[in-house]
């Protein structure tokens, strides 16, 4: 059984406090459009009819369900994510959707995923990575558990590469929404999220993790000047 580092038990901790805040968090952290930007990332994958979609850190439950909208009926899909909390948040949404009854959820992290090799035709995994401690063992544990010609889709916020526009962000991001997030929930969650995004590697550098880790043709698209970045890799 993997054992998660000290700071991984105090990232998980931090996502059980704020499950029953975390969509708000994320429609803070994105301006609200972090709706458009999972739908574009999801539409990046070609799942054949009868395919398996993993999706890592699913967190409530979005990406797995947009994932189910786009895709054949006969497609299932597996919720994977270390926090038990943001799981039962998750498993809510499925209890009132139409797509729920194709969706698993699993408690796990993303370096040790527990399925066998070669068995999925897709993952997503949507401001998830960047919480992951050891991001080049779940980068590899991707590759290993998808099949061959499979493709793994990743969305998480960037840096913005316009000067201007990343100062304006960064000060929302410092000033305006920890405080927002002292009114609403824990501050110190608030300001952990702003940080591990500001301390993401540079779009280059992450594809080149990518790479490293064992994916083919990989290529990025970045969303909204920069706020966010899909990254896109197929197993060879």
């Amino acid at each position: 059984m993997f054992q998660l580092s000290d700071k991984g038990r105090n990232v998980r901790q931090m996502f059980d406090d704020i499950a029953n805040r975390y969509d708000l968090l994320n429609r803070l952290l994105s301006f609200g459009i972090d709706r458009r930007w999972r739908r574009f990332a999801v539409s990046q994958l070609s799942i054949p009819k009868n395919g398996r979609v993993l999706d890592i850190a699913t967190g409530t439950c979005d990406v797995a369900l947009e994932v189910a909208k786009q895709t054949d009926s006969s497609i299932k899909i597996v919720g994977e994510d270390f926090t038990q909390g943001m799981l039962v948040q998750g498993q809510v949404k499925l209890n009132n959707s139409p797509y729920g009854e194709r969706i698993m959820l699993v408690n796990a992290p993303c370096e040790e995923i527990p399925h066998p090799d070669n068995c999925f035709d897709g993952i997503t995994i949507a401001f998830g990575i960047r919480n992951v401690v050891d991001r080049q063992a779940g980068l590899r544990e991707m590759v290993r558990v998808l099949k061959p010609g499979g493709r793994a889709v990743i969305l998480e916020f960037s840096n913005p590469r316009s000067q201007l526009f990343r100062k304006i962000y960064y000060f929302y991001f410092q000033k305006i929404l920890p405080a927002l997030g002292g009114l609403i929930s824990k501050r110190s969650a608030y300001q952990y999220l702003p940080d591990s995004v500001m301390e993401f590697p540079a779009q280059e550098e992450f594809s080149k993790m990518m790479t490293d880790a064992g994916f083919g043709r990989v290529q990025y698209v970045d969303q909204t000047f920069g706020i966010a970045t899909v990254y896109v890799g197929d197993k060879p």
